[in-house]
């Protein structure tokens, strides 16, 4: 499992191991680390020329060191000085040392001739504390590098963006690699700030050892997935192996109910109960599937609802469902129509799964607030209403009411961004819950199969939600590794 720490539990953990090394022993694995990869980015070492963005403090103390061991290799690097005064002594002593040159400031024209000549530039503008988007001294130079087109490595996380909560409330560097330190930060993987990180690499300082658990973000990987995956015994029945009911789709909207049966059939439950207007279109597509009209209520036994996909205006099924004492996935339709206090009523979990859009509605915000401040509106949502939210996105997150660590997801592709697709995730994370799936751990390993369902579906084309439905069994098997 991939793990996140925010700024100051990660400062903590450096200054409780910090007192056990040498002075300096932190900064120079740190520096290390760093000048590896970017000799590894640039393929060779010798006769490449190499600018260093260089702030106040210890993020540029890291690119200077780093810079040093790369002159003493055969680089050539210059560094931009943003803070003269402020420098890194050290740092800035090691690189004059190894042969590097120092040009202070934007203003003279150099720094920017210089980063148009560069074949590399290390982004050690701010450190991980910077909150607000960059410094106006800054952005002539964040622009040069993006008119130069040149590859950037960021020491720690991007310039400009907010390490806690995946922010960018301003200009930012965006890097074609970061090399963070002894453990992600949030923002690493939070959408927007994710995509101004490119790739992310982790070097070890040994923070593992003094790092406090549980860590305040996770991101699931394939072996854990694997683990939480419902796997029948041999004496299991389709009973045991739960029965997930679904409460979806209208006349308007027939394949909403169609598509999140499909999700359901594929998430592991036994078997498949549908109640709601659709009952046609679905046991045309699905004949192993268990109809009914006769309301929730009255639908039979189940050990997980789904409600709301396609459901237009029909609030009684929602509060039905939501009176029923299983674990219920709430979405779409659902989200507008459930009751708050209903939610939040409710003693068996609830698990919402709204967008960007349906958790503005359900904040009472504008969508861009959520966009930009995706961390806050899911731990926000989840505390409101008393059940886990997965706020779906580019990266999904997935928040449980009693806080602890959010999940972040990251399998997906822009090509899930189809009508539809949320009706899959849906009815797989509904038939996961009936499987017997904590609310946390359905969202969770939905998410997971269902970006990864999508991925594979697509293969770099378009892709439609029966594709990603369909493509669910093979994310199955490849989490499997069978």
């Amino acid at each position: 499992m991939r793990t996140a720490y925010g700024v100051e539990t990660v400062r903590a953990a450096e200054r409780e191991l910090m007192a056990r090394l040498p002075e300096g022993a932190l900064m120079q694995r740190a520096a290390a680390g760093l000048a590896v990869a970017c000799g590894q980015l640039m393929g060779r070492v010798y006769g490449r020329r190499v600018v260093l963005l260089v702030g106040s403090g210890d993020n540029g103390g890291d690119a200077l060191y780093a810079g040093a061991r790369l002159a003493r290799r055969g680089a050539g690097v210059t560094a931009v000085l943003l803070a003269p005064e402020r420098t890194h002594a050290g740092g800035l002593a090691a690189l004059r040392g190894a042969g590097g040159t120092v040009i202070s400031g934007s203003g003279s024209g150099a720094a920017e001739g210089a980063i148009r000549r560069a074949d590399l530039v290390v982004d050690g503008i701010v450190g991980i504390g910077g909150r607000g988007g960059l410094r106006a001294d800054a952005v002539p130079l964040v622009e040069a590098v993006r008119e130069a087109g040149v590859a950037v490595v960021a020491v720690d996380l991007p310039s400009g963006v907010d390490a806690d909560s995946g922010e960018v409330r301003g200009e930012a560097i965006r890097a074609d690699l970061t090399v963070t330190f002894g453990a992600h930060k949030p923002g690493l993987l939070i959408d927007p700030a994710r995509e101004y990180a490119g790739t992310v690499r982790l070097v070890d300082i040994g923070l593992g050892e003094v790092l406090p658990e549980p860590a305040e973000l996770e991101a699931l990987q394939h072996a854990d997935v694997a683990r939480l995956l419902p796997v029948p015994g041999v004496e299991s029945d389709k009973y045991r192996r739960g029965v997930v009911g679904i409460a979806a789709g209208s006349a308007r909207y027939p394949g909403a109910a169609v598509l999140a049966v499909a999700g359901a059939l594929r998430g592991g439950a036994g078997a498949v109960r549908y109640v709601g207007p659709a009952a046609d279109a679905v046991i045309a597509r699905f004949p192993e599937v268990l109809v009914s009209d006769q309301g929730p209520h009255k639908a039979g036994r189940v050990q997980a609802w789904v409600v709301g996909p396609g459901a237009g205006d029909d609030a009684a099924s929602v509060a039905e469902v939501l009176e029923a004492d299983v674990p219920v996935l709430v979405d779409a339709d659902g989200l507008r129509l459930a009751e708050k206090e209903a939610v939040r009523g409710r003693t068996a979990p609830t698990l919402m799964t709204p967008h960007a859009g349906e958790a503005a509605a359900l904040l009472g915000v504008a969508r861009a607030e959520v966009e930009g401040a995706r961390l806050s509106a899911v731990r926000e949502l989840a505390a409101r209403y008393g059940a886990t939210v997965l706020l779906k996105g580019s990266t999904t997150l997935i928040a449980d009411p009693a806080g602890g660590a959010v999940r972040v997801n990251a399998t997906g592709t822009g090509w899930l961004a189809t009508a539809g697709s949320g009706d899959v995730l849906s009815g797989l994370g509904g038939s996961l819950l009936a499987a017997g799936l904590s609310a946390l751990d359905a969202g969770s390993v939905g998410a997971y199969l269902h970006g990864l369902a999508g991925r594979l579906a697509s293969e770099g084309a378009p892709v439609g939600a029966q594709d990603v439905a369909e493509g669910v069994g093979r994310a199955w098997r490849d989490v499997r590794n069978v």
